[in-house]
């Protein structure tokens, strides 16, 4: 098996505790060579982990030649310019997210990147996550039916205070946690277009000037219409996925997925009636019936588990995915095109609340 020269740029939560431990945990496919990080103390912690060179600047790395991936993991309002001058000076590039702030950036990246023959990936490990993978095979198995209705809530009551609740760091709820659910949203309901949208945005808990909580409600004709929630003032969160479909219906959290439906060979043949319903002794009655429910119950403890541990085994089946990519031309999962659908979403979302306002 081909093994992969790596660099990080960055050792925050994302290039240390995502990238950095899985690299650590998966030698056998990829080595980290480089990492760039304008904090001594992380370099030298990098230094030690990897056995890697380290700089404090981008710089030295445009100089190397035996990289085979860069994965930026830079802050976020740092994406879309880092990530074109890596582009441009020859390399492969990794995106964290949020990949970008606008669809025109994206069309940008993907410019550069061909004019310099080069390759460019999103980083959406969520898409890999056990629980989302059973929801999409519930899904397309067809037994609830034409979905009707998709709901994805990515609730919770926090207060924040860092860098990533501040605008002009391409922070909020939207950028921050949307990508993951708006992704999964996203691929739930189908379709290549930009959905049309409703979106609310409000400050609540939230010590920066970008929002902490976000509805947007998501159309395609002939698609199921999305439901979708990142609230940050949410004291009693729901369900995290929720599914109402023409014969059956799902719901369930990042631990348990439970959902029921009906079979129609199963049912009393009906046909549709203008005349005045009765019971047996002639009473009025009311329209119902006694559906004979099938149920089915997923739960994360039963899901088999490898070396990297529940969270990380997303991460560990996206990097799977995208190593085989790149060594042996292998599908890739997550495209440009899809993330650039996420961010024009994204777009439309902020378009309609300008946050401006709030200052």
């Amino acid at each position: 098996m081909k093994r992969l020269n790596v660099a990080i740029l960055g050792q925050g939560r994302s290039g240390w505790l995502i990238h950095g431990t899985h690299f650590l945990s998966d030698r056998e496919r990829f080595r980290v060579v480089a990492v760039v990080d304008p904090l001594a103390d992380r370099r030298e912690k990098a230094r030690e982990a990897f056995g890697c060179d380290v700089y404090g600047t981008l710089d030295p790395l445009l100089l190397r030649k035996d990289v085979d991936l860069v994965v930026n993991c830079t802050p976020s309002h740092l994406h879309v310019p880092v990530t074109g001058r890596l582009l441009a000076a020859g390399f492969d590039v990794l995106c964290d997210k949020p990949f970008a702030r606008r669809a025109a950036e994206v069309d940008e990246l993907v410019r550069i990147a061909a004019a310099s023959d080069v390759r460019l990936f999103a980083f959406q490990q969520s898409r890999f996550a056990g629980y989302f993978r059973k929801v999409r095979e519930v899904l397309d198995s067809g037994v609830l039916g034409r979905p009707v209705q998709i709901s994805v809530a990515f609730n919770g009551f926090a207060r924040r205070w860092d860098w990533q609740c501040v605008q002009r760091f391409n922070g909020g709820n939207l950028l921050n946690t949307g990508p993951h659910p708006l992704d999964q949203a996203l691929q739930l309901m189908g379709g290549e277009e930009v959905p049309a949208v409703f979106c609310r945005m409000d400050r609540a808990n939230t010590f920066g000037d970008a929002e902490d909580y976000v509805k947007a409600v998501l159309s395609i004709p002939g698609r199921p219409v999305v439901d979708l929630e990142v609230f940050s003032c949410c004291a009693y969160p729901r369900a995290t996925y929720g599914i109402q479909g023409t014969r059956g219906g799902l719901k369930g959290t990042q631990e348990t997925i439970d959902w029921k439906y009906y079979l129609p060979e199963e049912c009393e043949p009906r046909t549709l009636t203008l005349e005045p319903l009765s019971d047996a002794d002639g009473s009025p009655a009311y329209c119902s019936e006694a559906l004979a429910w099938h149920e089915g119950r997923w739960s994360a403890e039963e899901e088999s588990k490898d070396e990297y541990g529940v969270f990380g085994d997303m991460t560990a089946r996206y990097y799977r995915m995208l190593h085989a990519h790149l060594t042996e031309g292998a599908p890739l999962e997550v495209t440009i095109e899809q993330v650039r659908r996420q961010i024009a979403t994204i777009e439309e979302c902020h378009r309609q609340n300008p946050l401006d306002a709030w200052i």
